[in-house]
Protein backbone atom coordinates (compact mmCIF):
# COMPACT_ATOMS: atom_id res chain seq x y z
CA UNK A 1 0.00 0.00 0.00
CA UNK A 2 1.50 3.24 -1.47
CA UNK A 3 2.15 5.91 2.23
CA UNK A 4 -0.13 8.56 0.65
CA UNK A 5 -2.78 5.88 0.66
CA UNK A 6 -2.50 5.53 4.44
CA UNK A 7 -3.98 7.25 7.58
CA UNK A 8 -1.63 9.15 9.39
CA UNK A 9 -2.03 8.31 13.08
CA UNK A 10 0.51 10.64 15.71
CA UNK A 11 0.97 7.74 17.88
CA UNK A 12 1.88 9.12 21.77
CA UNK A 13 3.57 7.07 24.21
CA UNK A 14 6.08 7.96 27.03
CA UNK A 15 8.16 5.00 27.10
CA UNK A 16 9.98 4.49 23.79
CA UNK A 17 13.44 2.19 23.14
CA UNK A 18 15.90 2.60 24.81
CA UNK A 19 13.03 2.13 27.38
CA UNK A 20 13.01 -1.71 28.06
CA UNK A 21 9.69 -3.65 29.51
CA UNK A 22 6.53 -5.05 28.03
CA UNK A 23 4.95 -1.30 27.25
CA UNK A 24 7.54 -0.69 24.92
CA UNK A 25 7.38 -3.80 23.27
CA UNK A 26 3.57 -3.25 22.98
CA UNK A 27 3.97 0.21 21.08
CA UNK A 28 6.66 -0.58 19.40
CA UNK A 29 5.55 -3.72 17.61
CA UNK A 30 2.13 -1.65 16.92
CA UNK A 31 3.99 0.56 14.52
CA UNK A 32 5.98 -2.42 12.84
CA UNK A 33 3.02 -3.38 11.78
CA UNK A 34 0.10 -0.84 11.61
CA UNK A 35 1.80 0.18 7.94
CA UNK A 36 0.53 -3.28 6.44
CA UNK A 37 -3.16 -2.61 6.81
CA UNK A 38 -2.99 1.12 5.85
CA UNK A 39 -2.24 3.05 9.24
CA UNK A 40 0.84 5.13 9.03
CA UNK A 41 2.45 5.55 12.40
CA UNK A 42 4.57 8.82 13.79
CA UNK A 43 5.80 8.90 17.34
CA UNK A 44 5.88 11.40 19.53
CA UNK A 45 7.37 10.52 22.61
CA UNK A 46 10.22 11.78 25.53
CA UNK A 47 14.30 12.89 24.74
CA UNK A 48 15.72 9.45 26.17
CA UNK A 49 18.46 11.78 27.57
CA UNK A 50 15.80 13.24 30.24
CA UNK A 51 13.66 10.44 30.33
CA UNK A 52 12.92 8.68 33.64
CA UNK A 53 13.20 5.08 32.33
CA UNK A 54 13.28 2.35 35.34
CA UNK A 55 14.37 -0.24 32.68
CA UNK A 56 16.79 0.32 29.01
CA UNK A 57 16.64 -2.43 26.31
CA UNK A 58 19.22 -0.51 23.33
CA UNK A 59 18.67 -3.51 21.30
CA UNK A 60 14.83 -2.22 20.62
CA UNK A 61 16.11 0.92 18.68
CA UNK A 62 17.12 -1.37 16.02
CA UNK A 63 13.63 -2.90 16.00
CA UNK A 64 12.54 0.41 14.98
CA UNK A 65 11.11 0.85 11.65
CA UNK A 66 13.27 2.60 9.37
CA UNK A 67 11.91 5.93 7.72
CA UNK A 68 9.16 6.07 10.90
CA UNK A 69 8.63 9.86 11.90
CA UNK A 70 9.46 9.90 15.69
CA UNK A 71 9.38 13.32 17.63
CA UNK A 72 11.11 13.53 21.31
CA UNK A 73 10.72 16.59 23.56
CA UNK A 74 12.05 17.50 26.67
CA UNK A 75 10.33 16.49 29.97
CA UNK A 76 10.37 17.84 33.37
CA UNK A 77 10.23 15.31 36.24
CA UNK A 78 11.27 15.07 40.23
CA UNK A 79 13.13 12.07 39.69
CA UNK A 80 16.56 13.38 39.54
CA UNK A 81 15.45 15.49 42.95
CA UNK A 82 14.15 11.37 44.26
CA UNK A 83 17.54 10.06 43.75
CA UNK A 84 19.64 12.86 45.32
CA UNK A 85 17.33 12.88 48.41
CA UNK A 86 17.53 9.22 49.03
CA UNK A 87 20.30 7.70 48.04
CA UNK A 88 19.00 5.77 45.14
CA UNK A 89 20.26 5.35 41.91
CA UNK A 90 17.54 3.73 40.50
CA UNK A 91 14.11 4.87 39.54
CA UNK A 92 11.01 3.09 41.20
CA UNK A 93 9.62 0.31 39.06
CA UNK A 94 6.39 -0.39 38.56
CA UNK A 95 4.76 -2.24 41.85
CA UNK A 96 7.65 -0.71 43.62
CA UNK A 97 9.58 -3.83 43.01
CA UNK A 98 13.11 -2.57 43.68
CA UNK A 99 11.92 -1.01 46.94
CA UNK A 100 12.75 -2.92 49.90
CA UNK A 101 10.20 -5.43 51.87
CA UNK A 102 9.20 -2.99 54.51
CA UNK A 103 9.26 0.90 53.65
CA UNK A 104 11.34 3.14 55.97
CA UNK A 105 10.06 6.31 56.89
CA UNK A 106 11.25 8.15 54.03
CA UNK A 107 10.17 5.78 51.66
CA UNK A 108 6.64 6.94 52.79
CA UNK A 109 7.27 10.25 52.55
CA UNK A 110 8.25 9.79 48.50
CA UNK A 111 5.60 7.71 48.10
CA UNK A 112 3.01 10.13 49.59
CA UNK A 113 4.23 12.87 47.66
CA UNK A 114 4.07 10.86 44.75
CA UNK A 115 0.85 10.34 45.28
CA UNK A 116 -0.58 13.46 46.09
CA UNK A 117 1.39 16.08 44.36
CA UNK A 118 1.71 14.47 41.29
CA UNK A 119 -1.56 13.51 39.55
CA UNK A 120 -1.98 11.20 38.22
CA UNK A 121 1.57 10.26 38.57
CA UNK A 122 5.48 11.48 38.71
CA UNK A 123 5.74 11.84 34.99
CA UNK A 124 2.88 14.54 34.60
CA UNK A 125 5.76 16.96 33.66
CA UNK A 126 5.99 15.49 30.05
CA UNK A 127 2.45 16.68 29.51
CA UNK A 128 3.82 20.72 28.73
CA UNK A 129 6.33 20.03 25.89
CA UNK A 130 4.33 16.91 24.40
CA UNK A 131 1.36 19.12 23.89
CA UNK A 132 3.70 21.85 22.53
CA UNK A 133 5.14 19.42 19.80
CA UNK A 134 1.75 17.53 19.55
CA UNK A 135 0.73 21.62 18.18
CA UNK A 136 2.93 21.86 15.81
CA UNK A 137 2.74 18.34 14.48
CA UNK A 138 -1.39 18.39 13.99
CA UNK A 139 -1.15 21.98 12.51
CA UNK A 140 -0.55 20.45 8.81
CA UNK A 141 -4.35 18.77 9.03
CA UNK A 142 -2.70 15.40 8.22
CA UNK A 143 -3.07 13.34 10.87
CA UNK A 144 -6.15 11.88 11.22
CA UNK A 145 -6.15 10.06 14.58
CA UNK A 146 -4.63 10.10 17.83
CA UNK A 147 -3.64 7.34 20.06
CA UNK A 148 -2.05 7.93 23.89
CA UNK A 149 -0.87 4.88 25.00
CA UNK A 150 -0.56 4.39 29.13
CA UNK A 151 0.92 4.06 31.53
CA UNK A 152 2.19 6.78 32.60
CA UNK A 153 -1.80 7.81 33.07
CA UNK A 154 -0.56 11.14 32.72
CA UNK A 155 -0.64 10.18 29.12
CA UNK A 156 -4.32 10.38 28.34
CA UNK A 157 -4.53 13.84 30.19
CA UNK A 158 -2.46 14.48 26.60
CA UNK A 159 -4.92 13.01 24.48
CA UNK A 160 -8.01 14.99 26.49
CA UNK A 161 -6.56 18.34 25.82
CA UNK A 162 -5.94 17.23 22.16
CA UNK A 163 -9.47 16.08 21.90
CA UNK A 164 -10.79 19.01 22.87
CA UNK A 165 -8.70 21.33 20.68
CA UNK A 166 -8.91 19.49 17.17
CA UNK A 167 -11.32 17.48 17.44
CA UNK A 168 -10.19 13.92 15.71
CA UNK A 169 -10.47 10.74 17.06
CA UNK A 170 -8.94 9.80 19.94
CA UNK A 171 -8.29 6.43 20.86
CA UNK A 172 -6.80 5.82 24.74
CA UNK A 173 -4.73 2.72 25.05
CA UNK A 174 -4.80 1.66 28.62
CA UNK A 175 -2.63 -1.39 29.16
CA UNK A 176 -3.16 -1.43 32.68
CA UNK A 177 -6.40 -0.41 34.99
CA UNK A 178 -5.59 3.29 36.40
CA UNK A 179 -7.09 3.63 40.32
CA UNK A 180 -7.14 -0.12 40.84
CA UNK A 181 -4.24 -0.70 39.78
CA UNK A 182 -2.66 -3.20 42.59
CA UNK A 183 0.13 -0.62 44.11
CA UNK A 184 -2.44 2.41 43.88
CA UNK A 185 -2.98 1.84 47.97
CA UNK A 186 0.91 2.56 48.91
CA UNK A 187 0.89 5.69 47.54
CA UNK A 188 -1.31 7.55 50.58
CA UNK A 189 -3.67 9.19 48.61
CA UNK A 190 -5.70 11.89 50.90
CA UNK A 191 -9.13 12.16 49.75
CA UNK A 192 -8.32 15.00 47.63
CA UNK A 193 -5.62 13.39 45.78
CA UNK A 194 -7.80 10.27 45.44
CA UNK A 195 -10.74 12.30 44.15
CA UNK A 196 -8.70 13.88 41.09
CA UNK A 197 -7.22 11.37 39.93
CA UNK A 198 -10.80 9.23 39.73
CA UNK A 199 -11.98 12.02 37.93
CA UNK A 200 -9.23 12.15 35.34
CA UNK A 201 -9.70 8.37 34.76
CA UNK A 202 -13.62 8.83 34.33
CA UNK A 203 -12.87 11.97 31.97
CA UNK A 204 -10.79 9.46 29.86
CA UNK A 205 -13.33 6.75 29.67
CA UNK A 206 -16.10 9.08 28.69
CA UNK A 207 -14.44 11.71 26.43
CA UNK A 208 -11.79 8.77 23.49
CA UNK A 209 -13.34 7.75 21.12
CA UNK A 210 -12.35 4.50 21.54
CA UNK A 211 -10.58 3.19 24.19
CA UNK A 212 -8.32 0.09 24.23
CA UNK A 213 -7.39 -2.85 27.31
CA UNK A 214 -5.71 -6.20 27.06
CA UNK A 215 -7.67 -8.14 29.28
CA UNK A 216 -11.72 -8.88 29.29
CA UNK A 217 -11.79 -8.08 32.84
CA UNK A 218 -10.29 -4.99 32.24
CA UNK A 219 -13.07 -3.74 30.62
CA UNK A 220 -15.70 -4.81 32.96
CA UNK A 221 -13.76 -3.24 35.63
CA UNK A 222 -14.07 -0.14 33.25
CA UNK A 223 -17.52 -0.57 32.33
CA UNK A 224 -18.60 -1.16 36.47
CA UNK A 225 -17.44 2.51 37.11
CA UNK A 226 -20.17 5.31 37.96
CA UNK A 227 -19.85 6.29 34.05
CA UNK A 228 -22.25 6.08 31.20
CA UNK A 229 -20.16 4.64 28.04
CA UNK A 230 -21.03 2.61 25.06
CA UNK A 231 -19.38 -1.15 25.81
CA UNK A 232 -18.88 -0.99 22.23
CA UNK A 233 -16.08 1.61 22.02
CA UNK A 234 -13.58 -0.65 24.51
CA UNK A 235 -12.08 -3.20 22.63
CA UNK A 236 -9.80 -5.72 23.95
CA UNK A 237 -6.53 -6.21 22.35
CA UNK A 238 -4.26 -7.86 24.36
CA UNK A 239 -0.24 -7.88 24.42
CA UNK A 240 0.91 -10.68 22.02
CA UNK A 241 4.22 -12.01 21.06
CA UNK A 242 5.94 -11.27 17.83
CA UNK A 243 7.17 -14.68 15.16
CA UNK A 244 10.31 -12.98 14.40
CA UNK A 245 11.63 -12.95 18.24
CA UNK A 246 11.72 -16.08 18.22
CA UNK A 247 14.72 -16.97 16.29
CA UNK A 248 16.75 -19.49 19.02
CA UNK A 249 15.96 -23.03 18.56
CA UNK A 250 14.03 -25.10 21.60
CA UNK A 251 17.44 -26.14 23.92
CA UNK A 252 16.36 -27.37 27.60
CA UNK A 253 18.99 -28.59 29.33
CA UNK A 254 18.90 -33.38 29.31
CA UNK A 255 20.80 -33.32 32.82
CA UNK A 256 18.42 -29.99 34.72
CA UNK A 257 15.46 -29.46 35.32
CA UNK A 258 15.13 -25.70 34.47
CA UNK A 259 12.39 -23.71 35.65
CA UNK A 260 12.78 -19.95 34.85
CA UNK A 261 10.69 -17.16 35.87
CA UNK A 262 11.02 -14.14 33.64
CA UNK A 263 9.83 -10.41 34.53
CA UNK A 264 9.38 -8.47 37.20
CA UNK A 265 8.63 -9.97 40.44
CA UNK A 266 7.56 -8.04 44.28
CA UNK A 267 6.33 -9.68 47.96
CA UNK A 268 2.44 -9.41 46.09
CA UNK A 269 3.48 -12.28 43.40
CA UNK A 270 2.94 -14.99 45.56
CA UNK A 271 5.05 -17.94 44.85
CA UNK A 272 5.07 -19.53 48.62
CA UNK A 273 3.43 -23.06 47.47
CA UNK A 274 5.05 -23.25 44.68
CA UNK A 275 8.46 -22.63 46.59
CA UNK A 276 7.07 -25.00 49.09
CA UNK A 277 6.57 -27.88 46.25
CA UNK A 278 9.85 -27.40 44.86
CA UNK A 279 11.47 -27.87 48.19
CA UNK A 280 9.17 -31.13 48.52
CA UNK A 281 10.37 -32.30 45.09
CA UNK A 282 13.74 -32.44 45.75
CA UNK A 283 13.90 -34.22 49.13
CA UNK A 284 11.75 -37.23 47.20
CA UNK A 285 13.59 -36.68 43.91
CA UNK A 286 16.98 -36.54 44.89
CA UNK A 287 18.20 -37.68 41.24
CA UNK A 288 16.72 -34.60 39.95
CA UNK A 289 18.40 -31.96 39.50
CA UNK A 290 15.94 -29.15 39.90
CA UNK A 291 16.68 -25.23 39.04
CA UNK A 292 14.70 -22.33 39.83
CA UNK A 293 16.09 -19.48 37.72
CA UNK A 294 14.63 -15.88 37.84
CA UNK A 295 15.26 -13.19 34.92
CA UNK A 296 14.68 -10.03 35.42
CA UNK A 297 14.04 -7.83 38.93
CA UNK A 298 13.21 -9.90 42.15
CA UNK A 299 12.12 -7.97 44.93
CA UNK A 300 13.88 -8.61 48.65
CA UNK A 301 10.52 -9.88 49.77
CA UNK A 302 11.00 -12.77 47.57
CA UNK A 303 13.95 -13.18 47.91
CA UNK A 304 13.78 -13.38 51.45
CA UNK A 305 10.98 -16.01 50.95
CA UNK A 306 13.27 -18.10 48.46
CA UNK A 307 15.46 -18.10 51.28
CA UNK A 308 13.12 -18.93 53.88
CA UNK A 309 11.61 -22.13 51.72
CA UNK A 310 15.44 -23.76 51.28
CA UNK A 311 15.56 -23.61 47.68
CA UNK A 312 17.89 -20.42 47.73
CA UNK A 313 20.99 -22.98 47.01
CA UNK A 314 19.38 -24.53 43.47
CA UNK A 315 18.17 -20.66 42.56
CA UNK A 316 19.36 -18.69 39.75
CA UNK A 317 19.27 -14.73 39.87
CA UNK A 318 20.10 -12.99 36.58
CA UNK A 319 19.77 -9.35 36.43
CA UNK A 320 17.68 -7.69 33.56
CA UNK A 321 18.75 -8.77 30.36
CA UNK A 322 18.43 -7.62 26.60
CA UNK A 323 14.75 -8.75 25.33
CA UNK A 324 16.24 -11.25 22.54
CA UNK A 325 18.77 -12.49 25.96
CA UNK A 326 15.69 -12.85 27.68
CA UNK A 327 13.66 -15.05 25.20
CA UNK A 328 16.55 -17.50 24.96
CA UNK A 329 16.52 -18.10 28.47
CA UNK A 330 12.63 -19.22 27.93
CA UNK A 331 13.76 -21.79 24.91
CA UNK A 332 16.84 -22.99 27.89
CA UNK A 333 14.34 -24.01 29.86
CA UNK A 334 12.28 -27.37 31.14
CA UNK A 335 9.08 -25.72 32.21
CA UNK A 336 8.25 -21.79 33.14
CA UNK A 337 6.68 -20.22 35.80
CA UNK A 338 4.66 -17.42 35.74
CA UNK A 339 2.82 -15.68 38.68
CA UNK A 340 -0.34 -12.78 39.18
CA UNK A 341 -0.13 -10.54 41.88
CA UNK A 342 -2.28 -11.41 44.79
CA UNK A 343 -4.33 -8.33 44.72
CA UNK A 344 -7.96 -7.02 44.58
CA UNK A 345 -7.76 -6.13 41.12
CA UNK A 346 -5.96 -9.57 40.52
CA UNK A 347 -8.59 -10.92 37.42
CA UNK A 348 -7.62 -7.78 35.15
CA UNK A 349 -4.13 -8.54 35.46
CA UNK A 350 -3.12 -10.84 31.90
CA UNK A 351 0.72 -10.77 32.52
CA UNK A 352 2.52 -9.47 28.90
CA UNK A 353 5.01 -12.24 29.44
CA UNK A 354 2.44 -14.61 29.19
CA UNK A 355 2.14 -14.86 25.23
CA UNK A 356 5.60 -14.94 24.67
CA UNK A 357 5.60 -17.66 27.40
CA UNK A 358 2.96 -19.74 25.02
CA UNK A 359 4.91 -18.57 21.85
CA UNK A 360 7.97 -20.42 23.50
CA UNK A 361 5.94 -23.86 23.53
CA UNK A 362 7.08 -24.80 27.14
CA UNK A 363 4.97 -26.19 29.71
CA UNK A 364 3.64 -22.96 31.87
CA UNK A 365 3.15 -23.49 35.55
CA UNK A 366 1.14 -20.05 36.77
CA UNK A 367 0.01 -19.18 40.34
CA UNK A 368 -3.25 -16.81 40.44
CA UNK A 369 -7.06 -16.59 40.45
CA UNK A 370 -8.87 -19.55 38.93
CA UNK A 371 -11.42 -18.89 36.23
CA UNK A 372 -9.89 -15.66 35.47
CA UNK A 373 -8.69 -14.31 31.34
CA UNK A 374 -5.03 -15.52 32.45
CA UNK A 375 -6.61 -18.97 32.82
CA UNK A 376 -8.93 -19.02 30.74
CA UNK A 377 -6.00 -18.14 28.04
CA UNK A 378 -3.84 -20.97 29.29
CA UNK A 379 -6.75 -23.86 29.38
CA UNK A 380 -7.98 -22.59 25.80
CA UNK A 381 -4.27 -23.12 24.03
CA UNK A 382 -3.37 -26.38 26.30
CA UNK A 383 -0.44 -24.22 27.30
CA UNK A 384 -0.11 -25.57 30.67
CA UNK A 385 -2.03 -25.26 34.48
CA UNK A 386 -3.07 -22.24 36.47
CA UNK A 387 -3.03 -22.77 39.91
CA UNK A 388 -5.03 -21.19 42.87
CA UNK A 389 -2.18 -19.80 45.14
CA UNK A 390 -3.25 -22.24 48.18
CA UNK A 391 -3.35 -25.06 45.60
CA UNK A 392 -0.61 -27.33 47.06
CA UNK A 393 -1.83 -30.50 46.54
CA UNK A 394 -2.45 -30.13 43.17
CA UNK A 395 0.43 -28.19 42.39
CA UNK A 396 2.47 -30.86 43.89
CA UNK A 397 0.87 -33.65 41.99
CA UNK A 398 1.02 -31.86 38.72
CA UNK A 399 5.08 -31.08 39.57
CA UNK A 400 5.45 -34.28 40.26
CA UNK A 401 3.70 -35.99 36.96
CA UNK A 402 6.28 -33.58 35.14
CA UNK A 403 8.89 -35.09 37.12
CA UNK A 404 8.34 -38.20 36.33
CA UNK A 405 7.84 -37.54 32.41
CA UNK A 406 11.07 -35.84 32.36
CA UNK A 407 13.14 -38.58 33.70
CA UNK A 408 11.51 -40.23 30.84
CA UNK A 409 12.47 -37.47 28.18
CA UNK A 410 14.11 -33.92 29.32
CA UNK A 411 12.60 -31.99 26.76
CA UNK A 412 8.70 -31.58 27.45
CA UNK A 413 8.23 -29.29 24.99
CA UNK A 414 4.01 -29.39 24.28
CA UNK A 415 3.65 -30.25 20.45
CA UNK A 416 1.30 -27.74 19.70
CA UNK A 417 0.22 -24.61 21.15
CA UNK A 418 -2.85 -22.79 19.52
CA UNK A 419 -1.29 -19.38 20.18
CA UNK A 420 -1.82 -17.71 16.46
CA UNK A 421 -4.53 -15.13 17.50
CA UNK A 422 -1.98 -13.70 19.68
CA UNK A 423 0.70 -12.71 17.38
CA UNK A 424 1.80 -9.09 17.31
CA UNK A 425 0.71 -8.96 14.02
CA UNK A 426 -2.87 -10.29 14.51
CA UNK A 427 -3.65 -7.78 17.29
CA UNK A 428 -1.90 -5.40 15.35
CA UNK A 429 -4.65 -5.88 12.32
CA UNK A 430 -7.39 -5.46 15.01
CA UNK A 431 -5.94 -2.00 16.36
CA UNK A 432 -6.02 -0.79 12.64
CA UNK A 433 -9.68 -1.50 12.25
CA UNK A 434 -10.55 0.14 15.05
CA UNK A 435 -7.94 3.37 13.50
CA UNK A 436 -9.51 2.99 10.22
CA UNK A 437 -13.61 3.08 11.69
CA UNK A 438 -13.04 5.89 13.53
CA UNK A 439 -10.85 8.12 10.70
CA UNK A 440 -12.68 6.71 7.87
Amino acid sequence: MKETDQIKLLYISYYWPPSGGPGVQRGLKFCKYLPQFGVQPAVLTVDEKQASYPLLDPTFEQEVPQGMAVYRTATSEPFEYYKKLSGKKEIPYSGFANQKAKDSFLDKVFKFVRGNLFIPDARVGWNKHALKKADELLQDGEHKAILTTSPPHSTQLIGLKLKARYKLPWIADLRDPWTNIHYYDQLYHTPIASRIDKKYELQVLEQADAVIVTSEDTKRLFLNKPIKINPDKIHVIPNGYDEDDFVYPSAPPEDVFVITYAGTITENYNIDVFLKVIAHLRSVHNEINYKLRFVGKVSEGVKQRIEKSGVLGITEFIPHVPHQEAIKYLMESTVLLMAIADVPSVYSNVPGKLFEYLASNKPIVCLGPVHSDTDRIIDECGAGRLFHYTAYDLMLDHMTQMSKAWKINPNLDLPFINHSQFSRRSLTEELAKVVKKLAK
